[in-house]
């Protein structure tokens, strides 16, 4: 049977692996924890995801804390109103047709390693460099590159033509919290854009000691809640996060009366550029490398996407192997079935580059047009399900008013 090695255990890499083992494949995954070392570390990540990408989990029978973990079941917007303090010029909530979840990568990705190795799948705990990649070509039919970070992710060489920026947009922030206030009616994703500053926003989630609400900080540089860098402590993170929320957000700050962190290791700080790498690596012995997930298309968390993005190309990539039997895996072969997931993720990564960039006219009147149109707010909220959906209204002012002109109640009437 064909032998495929896989280096990097995440949301990508994982299920990947996980598909190809259960299809009779041979596979081998390199990563640098042990399934413990991760349980017990620092949280990795915010993993809110939509419907489209918990269906791929699904399907491959990855879904183990769907019962547990409590639903998101809507996407929240508010902008704070500019002349008056604590109040809102923007305020809005629209549920989503099927709910999101976010499960801590604590919680998935030791589980995953550990049914992966109980399934008869080679787990190899090292480090994946370029000797390794060497070894693992010489010896495999197809190697994936599926780690998010390290050095030999910048050996897929950036592509300038899709990497809109060179360096980071955000400072960002995570807070994992207990004892916060609900949202009312529905939970969410609260989402807060403050002009100037960055956004805020928080959802339900479920943590290794239970459920949770995730904050998560994006700051521009420079700015207000760039604000990370001296904190020493986890207390001191959390006293940060709730002084950002009592100067610009009160309503948000209200909800957090009573919170405590879920655990010392439940905060994260640091910044990335957002960038598109070229998919396919040649090793010096020229046996090729294929990219995959966060390695090749990393998108700033503003909008939610990495995860959802790394399980959907894991689903392309899936089909796309097996669809190929006993063909050799090609450069051209590897840059189709890329191309195939760009057709799809390129809408994401110019959907979370325009968030990051201060809001043109259309989308401001489109976002608060959304307040009084259901059906304007219920596209914005289930687009995160599918951003696609987004275009051509998102980015094209004309196509924007006529979808407003559509959606609102005066059309309906």
């Amino acid at each position: 049977m064909r032998r495929i090695a896989i280096v990097g255990g995440g949301q990508a890499g994982l299920p990947l692996a996980l598909g190809l083992l259960d299809k009779g494949y041979e596979v081998t995954v390199v990563t640098n924890r042990e399934p413990d070392n991760i349980r017990q570390g620092k949280v990795m990540s915010s993993q809110c995801m939509f419907d489209a990408s918990l269906q791929v989990e699904r399907d491959l029978g990855l879904n183990q804390w769907e019962a547990q973990c409590p639903p998101v079941e809507g996407i929240g917007l508010a902008v704070p109103h500019p002349e008056r303090p604590g109040h809102k010029l923007i305020d809005w909530a629209a549920r989503l047709d099927r709910p999101a979840q976010a499960v801590d990568q604590r919680i998935k990705m030791p589980a995953w390693m550990e049914l992966f190795a109980a399934r008869g799948g080679r787990l190899l705990i090292q480090d994946g460099g370029v000797a390794e990649l060497e070894i693992l070509a010489a010896s495999h039919d197809l190697v994936l590159l599926a780690a998010g970070k390290g050095d030999v992710v910048k050996l897929f060489e950036r592509d300038a033509a899709r990497s809109r920026f060179d360096k980071p947009q955000r400072a960002l922030a995570l807070t994992y919290v207990l004892g916060m206030k609900p949202a009312p009616e529905f939970s969410r994703v609260a989402f807060n854009l403050i002009p100037g500053v960055g956004e805020y926003f928080v959802f339900p989630a479920l943590t290794t000691g239970g459920p949770c609400e995730i904050m998560v900080f994006e700051g521009i540089p420079g700015g207000p809640m760039d604000c990370w860098r001296d904190i020493k402590t986890p207390q001191e993170h959390l006293l940060q996060s709730l002084n950002i929320l009592h100067t610009f957000l009160p309503w948000e700050a209200e909800r957090c009366g009573s919170v405590e962190l879920t655990d010392a290791n439940g905060i994260l700080a640091g910044s990335f550029a957002p960038t598109v790498r070229k998919p396919v690596m040649t090793l010096p012995s020229g046996r090729l490398v294929f990219g995959l997930g966060d390695a090749v298309v990393t998108n700033d968390p503003i909008t939610g996407q990495g995860s959802n993005n790394a399980t959907k190309a894991c689903a392309v990539y899936l089909d796309a192997i097996l669809a190929h039997g006993d063909g050799e895996f090609t450069a051209q072969w590897m840059q189709q079935t890329f191309e195939r997931f760009w057709d799809y993720a390129s809408a994401v990564v110019d959907w979370t580059n325009s968030m990051l960039l201060p809001p043109p006219p259309h989308l401001l009147q489109l976002l608060q047009a959304a307040g009084d149109a259901p059906d304007l707010a219920h596209a914005v909220a289930n687009g995160f399900n599918h951003p696609p959906s987004f275009f051509p209204w998102w980015s094209d002012p004309a196509a924007c008013e006529a979808f407003i002109a559509a959606k609102s109640p005066r059309a309906a009437a």
